[in-house]
């Protein structure tokens, strides 16, 4: 096992990524890159172009397979964190294996697909001395920085309601396991998007104690859920109505929360994605400012203000994984937390199946 003095020897911990699809190349390799401490030493792909792109770009090794990453015979290729960006069935497999080697483990969301498989996993970074963590970026999102800052405040008064949604309109399936692999991948939007709402849910409003889901099927060719909706009621009181959808031809708001003394309503995504997709590096200037034109309003009809946006801030993940490591602190996002959030998404991937609201 990598021991924590042995990391703090090293000026950069070396990072070895599971992957580089979407995830891997657009999210983790220019996070990782960006974030001071960490190397984005060796990367597990078996496409010809995309090992020339991550040795041209971060001057990282290509590696034909997993296990090369926790078997490497030379000191010199061995790695300090492993980061599974790989699709979600592999998710569990691979951070056994990675956790059976010795190494603190990052994996892309979801962890896995029931929260017994994620209590195991939990057990195993526990027993082993190890940190395993989630890449639940959208904590890191400015809208929900926002969100968090009025509620801090007081500016909002007591929420009452959250209104959360990621829709968007693709009429026309783009293919590939998230939407044509079915159960066995752990694909459709309640387990991709609705592991963000959720997550989003219980930061801010706590325990869940009941879950009601409507899920559907809409377009043709599609095997996992593309059209799903979530009530969740909270230990306090307050209600979450989550929305997640790849067919909604107008989209709602991104936010719409209700407070005791106010509401704030925000449209649009975070930036951070998108500029990530356009090839801009997350440490530049100005990376995740939000345009003026795009702030939320808060107040009511009668007397409602545009806020700033707070910057979205994805590279803060990475850093406090630095922090865990070096530290020894928590981890950005705990595995307890992610236990929390997977029980939701089980109640109500069974509530959609049942048609009933499942209890917790």
């Amino acid at each position: 096992m990598t021991e924590m003095t042995d990391l703090n020897d090293r000026p950069e911990l070396r990072v070895g990524l599971i992957g580089y699809g979407v995830a891997g190349a657009f999210f983790h390799a220019p996070l990782i890159a960006a974030t001071p401490g960490l190397k984005l030493s060796a990367v597990v792909t078996g496409d010809p172009g995309r090992a020339a792109e991550v040795s041209s770009r971060y001057g990282a090794r290509p590696v034909a397979d997993a296990a090369g990453l926790w078997n490497a015979g030379d000191a010199g290729d061995a790695v300090d964190l492993v980061v599974i960006a790989s699709p979600n069935r592999t998710h569990v497999p691979l951070a056994e294996a990675a956790l059976e080697a010795g190494l603190p483990v990052v994996v892309d969301k979801p962890l896995a697909a029931t929260a017994q498989e994620a209590r195991g996993l939990a057990k195993l970074a526990r027993d082993r001395g190890l940190m395993l963590t989630v890449f639940q970026n959208r904590r890191w999102d400015g809208d929900f920085l926002t969100i968090e800052r009025l509620v801090a405040s007081g500016e909002l008064g007591s929420v009452n309601r959250l209104e959360s949604r990621f829709e968007r309109w693709r009429p026309v399936p783009k293919g590939g396991w998230r939407e044509t692999g079915g159960a066995a991948e752990v694909g459709g939007l309640l387990y991709d998007l609705g592991s963000h709402l959720v997550d989003q849910a219980l930061r801010l409003l706590g325990p869940v104690t009941s879950v009601y889901a409507e899920s559907d099927v809409r377009r043709a060719g599609v095997v996992s859920d593309d059209d799903t909706f979530i009530a969740l009621t909270h230990a306090g009181g307050a209600r979450s109505h989550l929305w997640m959808s790849a067919v909604a031809p107008r989209l709602g708001p991104r936010f719409r929360v209700l407070g005791s003394r106010a509401a704030y309503v925000k449209y649009g995504l975070d930036v951070q994605e998108d500029r990530l997709r356009a090839g801009l590096t997350p440490d530049s200037p100005g990376f995740g400012d939000d345009p003026q034109d795009r702030w939320g309003v808060l107040g009511s009809d009668e007397d409602g203000r545009r806020v700033r946006t707070e910057p979205g801030a994805y590279l803060e993940f990475y850093r406090a994984v630095v922090a865990a490591l070096r530290e020894g602190g928590a981890p950005p996002v705990t595995p307890e937390e992610v236990v929390e959030a997977l029980t939701v998404l089980e109640a109500a991937r069974r509530s959609a199946a049942e048609g009933a609201t499942v209890s917790l």
